[in-house]
């Protein structure tokens, strides 16, 4: 059998306010060609770069998160190639000093046979950064035109051991590094607007599986030659990067199983046929002719700047994600959802912050957060942005149902009144004249004329059919229109049965 070895190489653009080496403003998606441009960044003779110090701490503090070695002392190079975005003919890099190296994110895979979360370590190669290129417009006429907007943006480039074996593990490697980027606030790591860039190194070795089962150890030791690396460049989305994964993988063993060799060469992605395609042969580091840069002098990161950036560094989403389990037995489902939406997180912790020893409330709370007030989020994101619904608010609502004052149908008619007018729960309950009935007295009659209207369900409750007597209490609740206590209409109903 033919098992595929995958390393990855991701760029994200850091989110600074200005460019990496000068003043100019750091806004790519400027619609208007060649407006945050200056001599620095177009590369006009005489003009000298100068580092952004924010966008240095945005590497380290990425590093640190990663668990990476920083390099306290480090310099920038010139990266040599020629290409028409580049406009200095060479691009300002790292290569032998990077700022962080020998890292590693452990991420979270589902296992199908043990239905369980198991995690797997990615070790990290290096983080460097660099400034990102500018950007080509093809014209249909068939001539092309250079944008520079982007020139100069500082970028940051991590790249993984080839410890991927599957396209579902690059693409979750991926989800995870996008997560910590944005609980860091480095980068916003939109893939569609290329914010992040996935590159993709893929080959193929031959394993003899009857003799070892332990792939990952055969793999990492020197007893099998990795097969010929390809390079996917530039995908821009996880589905693109499972399906160029899954393709290659299809493509090369085709070429191997026919007895002819993979090629090494760089390919891109055709999202709409869902194939690679060739573009160039890959060059080899020495092909880029790195050599330090002359206008910048090597910089040395102190303790203190060191530890003033870890001071920075908010819970991670592994973190959050052990303490959501730990401290709130929550399902693996409900933590995802939190863990991928942290104002919605930050909403539901305020909601319970007063009931963290309930586990019972806190259950409840995450229920109707998560299967009630999202779907009114998902029509109308100001609702949470605005705080038209405040966390206080919400923590009424739950409480009046977790004291069984309010059945599910008077809440979700709450709730919805309360993300049009964020008003509390309990006003609009004496506004609508929703108000809960549970004296006894007051439900007889109603549930009388209940059983009344339903002889066919009550005669079925009599013969032992169960499901009856839930019939029988929806009934209820449609009557009062929800507002029946449900304990004291089963104990009334059971009795008038009986």
């Amino acid at each position: 059998m033919y098992f595929p070895t995958i390393g990855l190489e991701i760029h994200i653009e850091l989110k600074t306010k200005s460019k990496m080496f000068c003043s100019c403003k750091n806004d790519p998606f400027q619609t208007e060609p060649n407006v945050n441009i200056c001599p620095v960044c177009t590369g006009q003779p005489g003009s000298l770069p100068v580092i952004n110090k924010e966008a240095i701490k945005k590497v380290v503090k990425t590093g640190i998160s990663l668990n990476c070695k920083i390099n306290q002392r480090s310099y920038f190079e010139r990266k040599n190639y020629f290409y028409p975005d580049l406009p200095k003919g060479y691009q300002i890099s790292q290569y032998k000093k990077p700022l962080c190296e020998n890292g590693y994110l452990d991420i979270p895979i589902y296992n199908l046979e043990t239905k369980k979360t198991e995690f797997k370590r990615i070790r990290i190669n290096r983080i460097h950064l660099e400034e990102d290129t500018g950007k080509l417009i093809h014209s249909p006429q068939g001539y092309t035109l250079v944008d520079l907007n982007r020139a100069g943006v500082p970028l940051m480039e991590l790249v993984t051991e080839p410890d991927i074996h599957s396209a579902r593990e690059a693409s979750t490697f991926a989800k995870e590094l996008q997560l910590i980027l944005r609980y860091l606030d480095v980068s916003d790591a939109d893939m569609e607007k290329g914010q992040m860039r996935v590159e993709v190194n893929i080959s193929l070795m031959r394993i003899d599986d009857k003799k070892n089962n332990d792939i990952d150890s055969k793999i990492s030791g020197n007893l099998k030659k990795l097969g010929t690396k390809v390079e996917i460049k530039n995908l821009n989305s996880f589905q693109a990067v499972e399906g160029a994964i899954e393709y290659e993988i299809e493509r090369q063993t085709e070429i191997l199983e026919r007895g002819e060799k993979v090629i090494q060469e760089t390919r891109g992605w055709d999202a709409q046929k869902g194939i690679t395609f060739s573009q160039r042969e890959k060059e080899y580091a020495h092909d880029y002719r790195y050599f330090p840069e002359p206008d910048l002098l090597p910089f040395i990161l102190d303790d203190n700047f060191l530890e003033e950036i870890k001071k920075e560094i908010p819970e991670l989403p592994s973190q959050k994600r052990e303490r959501y389990k730990n401290d709130y037995s929550l399902s693996n489902e409900e933590i995802e959802i939190y863990i991928k939406n942290q104002k919605l997180a930050n909403f539901f912790e305020k909601v319970i912050s007063n009931k963290k020893e309930d586990k019972n409330f806190i259950h409840l709370a995450s229920n109707y957060i998560i299967n009630e007030f999202q779907k009114f989020l998902e029509e109308d994101q100001n609702i949470l942005d605005k705080n038209i619904v405040l966390p206080d608010h919400f923590y009424n609502l739950i409480e009046l149902l977790f004291k069984k004052e309010i059945s599910s149908k008077i809440a979700k008619i709450l709730l919805e009144e309360m993300t049009k007018t964020g008003k509390d729960p309990k006003e609009i309950l004496i506004e609508k004249g929703l108000n809960q009935i549970s004296e006894s007295n007051a439900l007889e009659e109603i549930i009388k004329n209940v059983i009344l209207e339903n002889e066919k369900a009550v005669l079925d409750y009599k013969s032992g059919k169960e499901n009856a007597f839930q019939f029988l209490i929806g009934k209820i609740m449609e009557k009062t229109k929800g507002k029946a206590n449900p304990e004291v209409a089963r104990e009334v109903l059971k009795k008038l049965l009986q």
